[in-house]
């Protein structure tokens, strides 16, 4: 079997909690139903995308509602997520509730003070042996002084006491990616969860970073062995109360289909 030669913290992370579910979705490919968070993500993270095109001056609540009813107007015209809207009680009760996201961000951030250097800017290293590591990241700003801060918009509510490091491994992955592709350790990683309008942030250094990439190593190194053996177990968890592919769990009573054909 042909392994992966490319990984992203989604994919590392599917493979923590769940090694079935990381073959599920990398090997299987297996369709999953479409979330109307999700969705809502996506509109939000583009307004937020789109905020910082506008001259400073311009980059006012007013005109991020109108960015969100712009992408909104958009995607909803796809014939993929149509039937995703037409399922909501309430579209104008949700739109609401998407607007107030943006209430959150501009609350946490002043957009008319901030010129971001990247947005949605795709990163990757070849971590060793052909093997690399790579990501989207939502933005990264550099201070005159060449000090970089890395930034993720979740519209998600933040992690509960003593889980916030943990939150921290996609950023830290990005880091990894920047600290040996620019050869400097960014300053900052900035979490903003607007679930909850909070700020996590964390200052990396390099030891942090070696940390990390010893740690994808070892996932890496797992991952291989899982693809040598052709055995990808199921892992029991809470987790598995949002999996949409329980009917082919062994640990839900069901059966995966056979490995595809290298």
């Amino acid at each position: 079997m042909v392994s992966m030669v490319k990984l992203s913290p989604s994919r590392a992370n599917d493979f923590q909690n769940c090694p079935l579910l990381f073959r599920f979705r990398t090997i299987d490919q297996l369709p999953e139903p479409l979330s109307i968070d999700a969705v809502r993500g996506t509109i939000v993270h583009t307004t937020l995308e789109n905020l910082y095109d506008l001259p400073a001056i311009e980059r006012q609540l007013p005109q991020a509602y109108e960015l969100w009813r712009e992408a909104f107007a958009e995607i909803s015209q796809n014939d993929k997520y149509r039937e995703l809207f037409d399922a909501i009680e309430d579209i104008s009760v949700w739109s609401n509730e998407s607007l107030f996201l943006l209430d959150k961000y501009f609350a946490l951030e002043e957009p008319v003070l901030l010129e971001p250097t990247e947005r949605e800017s795709h990163i990757e290293f070849d971590l060793q042996d052909g093997f690399k590591i790579h990501g989207y990241v939502d933005r990264i700003d550099v201070a005159p002084s060449g000090e970089i801060r890395i930034v993720d918009y979740k519209t998600g509510k933040s992690p509960r006491e003593g889980y916030e490091q943990k939150a921290f491994f996609q950023l830290r992955f990005y880091a990894l990616i920047i600290w040996r592709t620019r050869n400097i350790v960014p300053r900052k990683l900035r979490l903003i969860y607007l679930g909850d309008g909070r700020i996590l942030e964390d200052s990396p250094t390099e030891n942090d970073l070696i940390a990390t990439e010893k740690k994808i190593v070892a996932i890496w190194k797992a991952m291989e062995a899982a693809f040598d053996s052709k055995n990808f177990p199921p892992k029991k968890s809470k987790l598995c109360d949002w999996c949409a592919h329980q009917s082919l769990c062994p640990e839900f009573g069901g059966t995966p289909p056979p490995l595809p054909l290298p």
